[in-house]
């Protein structure tokens, strides 16, 4: 499981950095979104909301590569992953398929890590003595 885990780790950094470096860069191409996610994207960029959300892809990419941090990249990521199932779900389904991919590979590494967040899975605080 840890080799899983090492690859997972990897794969994850480099596909958020590879997107989040493209949303400021734009070396990858891709076909004008139509639709409600044109509205969307729309919004995103005149807001210039777009830079927070790349740079929140870009860092934890970088402390997942560096294997530093990976318990505070994982919690940054899994807000992402979250807005990026959401958009895909109700707006772009075509994207859908690497959306599952990368949430399927932040399980793995959770799974690594899981007891750093063993802490937000108690039902109770104990009292301190």
């Amino acid at each position: 499981m840890k080799i899983a885990s090492t690859i997972s780790r990897y794969l994850l950094g480099l596909i958020f950095l590879t997107f989040g470096l493209n949303g400021f860069l734009n070396f990858i191409h891709m076909p004008p979104p139509t639709g409600v996610a044109a509205q969307f994207f729309g919004a995103l960029f005149v807001s210039r909301l777009y830079v927070v959300i790349f740079a929140f892809q870009i860092l934890p990419a970088i402390l997942l590569l560096a294997n530093r941090y990976v318990p505070l990249a994982l919690t940054i990521l899994a807000a992402v992953i979250v807005n990026i199932l959401s958009f895909h779900i109700l707006m772009a389904p075509a994207g859908l398929p690497l959306a599952l991919l990368v949430t399927v590979l932040w399980v793995v590494v959770f799974i690594d890590v899981r007891q750093a967040f063993s802490g937000l899975f108690l039902s109770r605080l104990q009292p301190r003595p």
